[in-house]
């Protein structure tokens, strides 16, 4: 695809639209969640995405000359509440963000009637990844069946894990289910011994039981799929009970500085996955800097800006920004609709020399999207707490494709099965 830049881009559409046009704006409204249990995490992730958008707006004039409607609708992480957001923005929204896989689940058998992209970054139904079957979902950058293979390739390397306990720690909901078939499959396969443990919502803050069992089983490692006080209250208790912190990992939303700066050194050797990485010299944050903190158009705190979960918000709203940009250039219109925005999605090339480009250098690794292919599977580091701070403690490691893409085309088949007549298409890559 030939590549403009932003002024270019918006010279060109400009001339296409025309300035009545120009001046329509885009509907991208955001399921969050700033009340309720999982607050404290929300809030800094919806601050990084909203401030993404608002810095387009104040330096670009928006995307491609059109100004960004960034509205939010607060769901309180509640699925009922967030399927009554999704029914009251989706009449002109381009794109809904469900932020919660509870909520995905229940939006995606509309996606085909409603024809509006659900965009789940780093969360949702695993199998999304097959565009074939869920033409309007996607779940850039990395899935949690990806996440899941990468953390146990990691314990590999430190020693086989044949004869080994791994305990699994969830939040008993469908975000902390949904890695269940591909562990359970890979335990089989390798030998080890899987023992789920789930935190339902009431013991989030109590987690007692669960750390007693733990005791009792005395796992190799324990791998947490946790969120928002389920997560500080879990690392709490490892410290009080003296498991071995450097024996515990977590999934990519287990990476919450706070909940780490709360057992300062004590939580050393702690490590999360990621698919984002903070980078506070970047161009972009000094973008993020002048054009929107400086200028009071943020909620944003001052100590929330370096944090892993404030920039993968940033993270996740280029990655709609540059899906926009790709519809805007395919079609050689300003204002695109949600069908538009569907081929963007499914056309994203996000190379280092882009993140060069947006001054994102570092902040997620590179990845790509297709027709067949609607997650792009980047791949993702390791991130250990170091008794201050979270630092890089891996090289860019990669899931195991050849099994995560064979589980995922058998449970999408199931999905489509179970909920006929559903539409699949062909795709030529």
């Amino acid at each position: 695809m030939k590549t403009f830049t932003r002024i270019a881009v918006a010279a060109t559409l400009g001339a296409v639209m025309g300035t009545t046009a120009m001046a329509e704006g885009l509907y991208a409204p955001n399921l969050a969640y700033r009340t309720g249990p999982f607050a404290a995490t929300g809030i800094p992730l919806m601050n990084g995405q909203a401030d993404y958008m608002n810095m387009l707006n104040a330096r670009d004039g928006g995307i491609g000359g059109v100004m960004i409607d960034f509205d939010e609708c607060e769901t309180g992480y509640s699925t009922e509440k967030g399927v009554e957001c999704y029914e009251k923005t989706k009449g002109k929204a381009i794109v809904t963000q469900p932020w919660s896989t509870g909520i995905t689940l229940q939006v995606l058998p509309k996606s085909n009637i409603d024809e509006i992209p659900i965009l789940a970054p780093g969360y949702g139904f695993s199998p999304m990844a097959d565009g074939k079957v869920f033409q309007w979902a996607f779940n850039t950058p990395l899935s949690y069946w990806d996440g899941a293979s990468i953390i146990l390739k990691y314990l590999q390397d430190q020693g086989d894990l044949s004869g080994k306990k791994i305990a699994f720690l969830h939040l008993d909901h469908p975000f902390g289910k949904e890695p269940l078939p591909y562990l359970e499959q890979k335990a089989e396969a390798q030998g080890f011994e899987l023992v789920p443990i789930p935190v339902g919502l009431k013991e989030m803050q109590n987690q007692s039981a669960q750390w007693l069992q733990i005791r009792r089983e005395r796992p190799d490692n324990v791998i947490m799929w946790g969120w928002g006080a389920m997560n500080s209250a879990a690392i709490q208790e490892a410290v009080k009970t003296r498991y071995p912190m450097d024996q515990f990992y977590g999934v990519w939303w287990a990476g919450h500085d706070p909940d780490l700066a709360a057992v300062g050194e004590e939580g050393k050797g702690y490590k999360s996955i990621s698919w984002s990485m903070p980078q506070p010299d970047s161009g972009l944050m000094a973008d993020i800097k002048k054009y929107v903190i400086d200028t009071g158009k943020t909620q944003t705190t001052e100590d929330q800006l370096n944090s892993v979960f404030y920039q993968r918000g940033l993270v996740m709203s280029m990655m709609l920004a540059e899906g926009i940009k790709a519809a805007q250039e395919h079609t050689g219109n300003a204002t695109i609709g949600p069908k538009d925005l569907r081929w963007g999605l499914e056309n994203l090339n996000i190379t280092d020399e882009k993140l060069a480009e947006l001054g994102m250098e570092g902040m997620v690794p590179p990845f790509s999207t297709s027709c067949s292919n609607h997650t792009g599977h980047s791949g993702a580091w390791i991130l250990e707490w170091d008794g201050a701070k979270f630092t890089q403690a891996s090289d860019l490691l990669q899931a195991d494709q050849s099994v995560i893409k064979s589980l995922a085309e058998a449970k999408a088949a199931e999905y489509a099965e179970a909920n006929a007549p559903w539409p699949v298409v062909e795709c030529d890559s």
